[in-house]
């Protein structure tokens, strides 16, 4: 495997490991999310960015858009995700960059669970997509 560092893995939103399926979850009785409800819960998020950007005459139409304005206005937290994120950033030396990005992935998240605020486990679950780049790549 190639390694990868420093700014390039900064610019790249998300980094996912996808463990293997565990025989039992498998073997399980309940059924995975299929494509189908994966693909109408996107096209609802993908609605409501649309809908949020454009009530507010912005020109954008994605979080992945958002530049550090929109950020600051669509991505307000609260005192307790403020000191998660902060914590985050002190204990991985993260970039201003990834900042940024953490909370663009923290509102998708929310925007998919339907969520009209980022929550904590929003941004818990954004910290984790970019923690495996220093686990990974690093």
């Amino acid at each position: 495997m190639s390694k990868i560092s420093g700014p390039l893995l900064d610019r790249i939103d998300i980094h996912i490991d996808v463990p293997a399926v565990n025989y039992k979850e498998l073997r399980g009785g309940a059924g995975p999310e299929g494509s189908k409800q994966i693909r109408e819960r996107v096209l609802r998020a993908r609605e409501i960015q649309l809908n949020r950007f454009a009530a507010a005459g912005e020109r954008i139409f994605s979080n992945a858009q958002m530049g550090t304005r929109q950020i600051r206005a669509y991505c307000e937290l609260s005192t307790e995700c403020e000191r998660l994120l902060e914590r985050a950033m002190t204990q991985q030396g993260l970039s201003a960059r990834a900042h940024d990005r953490i909370l663009k992935v923290a509102r998708t998240v929310a925007d998919l669970e339907g969520a009209p605020q980022i929550e904590s486990k929003h941004i818990t679950e954004a910290i984790q997509y970019r923690t495996l780049d220093r686990t990974f790549w690093a």
